[in-house]
């Protein structure tokens, strides 16, 4: 049998004996799928088809010990190594090319002890599974706004969603995780055991190691919860933002509103004639008793002269999917991301302006309200820094056809750069595209990102871990 070329950690080809790779085969649960084989094409494919790479082994682990195995080879081999859980990131760093691709999706597992309000969650896990386990029992651990991003990624760099005002961010309610090291030792990560990991892998993404198993802390909500939409006009979405910064700022922690900034998709409460138009949208969710929320939503709807909208009691889980739709894998993405530390005029006058040259009806620009419980947790207790920021703008740009790249891109650089002197400055490690170590930098004080390299150099020092939102062990 012929050698396998690998492309190695700087770039250079690596031959691989076949004796090598069958022995690392042999040795895994599950199965290690080479470029001819079957489900070859299906693993490797990830949420955005901006990304299109093509690893030279894909394995496929069904255990933290298969994980161990994938990730001691491409050790002892120098291999290019990407790391796949949900494979939803927008930077695509789940793929790589010609080197190995340590595909987690098959680790699904997520089992509840609603008596001690425990989650324990494999890395292959989206929110979907996750919720629908906690959900059962009347439980909840906070997570994001799409139920198939995955569940490893969103929390290694911080993970918020519509309760997390109220309980805080993902890692917040993180209790331990078991990760497998650049040497492909499994060590338990927690307040009380490798303490040092434990704060670095909340926030500091993928860097350190892969994460075989999430334990989370949970709490009561649902089964159902008062949330939904409001739909505006767009020709009013200046007083729209206007009024959604004020009533956002007076907001109790159970409460978090969003403004989505876009073209209608065919909601069946719009009439016919709104679809496809320009939209302000105000998206809304109560972590708390439903009755209070809807008295507390209500003034929402004086916000403008509302084509429609869509509020009342809802599953959790159906909340927590209602925006799937409009985040579908499969087209191009990219994203431009801002902290705010409000959103003053300047950032509502780049929100109108630009969306009206938006280069596809998928594009959005959403301002998501942070705080409350977020807030409560020190800036230094976990590598997630930016716990007093209120507010975030991301720019979703999505589009079918690659001969639009330019333009698409384009458009979204040029709206980062003219929110730029409204904004903070700094970043949420999630929402960063390709955009190089600056990008990465800015998402992190100097002080936590020195803390970073340092613990990098601990526990990566030759950089395998180097397809991620990267943290080099020489700063």
């Amino acid at each position: 049998m012929a050698d396998t070329i690998l492309t190695g950690l700087d770039g250079q080809q690596i031959s691989v004996s076949a004796e090598q790779v069958k022995d690392l085969s042999d040795r895994m649960q599950g199965s290690l799928l080479g470029t001819a084989d079957q489900g070859y094409e299906d693993c490797r494919r990830i949420w955005n088809h901006m990304i299109d790479r093509r690893p030279g082994l894909i394995a496929m682990c069904e255990s933290a010990e298969d994980v161990q195995h994938a990730v001691r080879f491409a050790s002892e081999h120098g291999v290019l190594t990407a790391v796949c859980g949900g494979g939803h990131n927008v930077a695509g760093n789940a793929v790589c090319d010609g080197g190995i691709m340590v595909n987690l999706t098959r680790m699904k597992q997520a089992t509840v002890d609603p008596g001690a309000r425990i989650a324990n969650v494999g890395p292959g896990c989206q929110l979907a599974d996750l919720d629908r386990a906690t959900q059962e029992h009347g439980l909840v651990a906070p997570g994001g706004i799409i139920s198939e991003t995955g569940v490893a990624g969103l929390t290694l760099g911080g993970g918020f969603g519509w309760v997390s005002r109220k309980y805080g961010m993902t890692i917040d309610n993180l209790v331990s995780a078991d990760v497998v090291t650049a040497d492909g030792e499994l060590l338990k990560a927690s307040s009380t055991e490798n303490a040092d990991l434990f704060w670095g892998i909340r926030g500091g993404g993928g860097n350190f190691g892969v994460v075989t198993n999430f334990e989370f802390g949970l709490h009561p909500l649902g089964p159902e919860i008062y949330c939904g939409v409001i739909v505006f006009p767009f020709s009013e979405a200046r007083q729209v933002l206007e009024r959604y910064r004020e009533f956002a700022a007076a907001a109790p922690r159970e409460l978090t509103v969003w403004a989505v900034t876009r073209k209608a998709p065919p909601l069946p409460f719009l009439p016919e004639s709104v679809h496809g138009q320009l939209v302000q949208i105000i998206a809304v969710a109560y972590a708390g008793d439903p009755a209070e929320g809807e008295r507390l939503v209500a003034p929402v709807r004086g916000f403008g002269n509302a084509h429609g909208d869509h509020l009342g009691l809802a599953p959790f889980t159906a909340w927590q999917s209602a925006f799937d739709g409009l985040q579908t894998a499969g087209v191009r993405n990219y994203w431009k991301s801002h902290n705010l530390d409000s959103v003053n005029d300047g950032i509502i006058d780049t929100v109108i302006e630009y969306i009206q040259q938006a280069p596809g009806d998928q594009c959005e620009i959403f301002l998501a309200q942070l705080g409350g419980a977020m807030a409560e947790v020190g800036a230094t207790d976990t590598a997630y820094h930016h716990r007093s920021t209120p507010f975030l703008m991301n720019v979703h740009t999505r589009w079918q056809d690659a001969s639009d790249d330019d333009r698409a891109v384009g458009w979204a650089r040029s709206l980062f750069e003219a929110a730029a002197p409204h904004a903070s400055g700094s970043v949420y490690v999630n929402f960063v595209s390709n955009e190089g170590r600056q990008r990465v930098q800015d998402a992190y004080p100097a002080e936590t990102w020195d803390r970073l390299v340092s613990l990098k150099a601990k526990y990566d020092p030759r950089n395998l871990f180097r397809m991620n939102q990267n943290i080099p062990p020489q700063g």
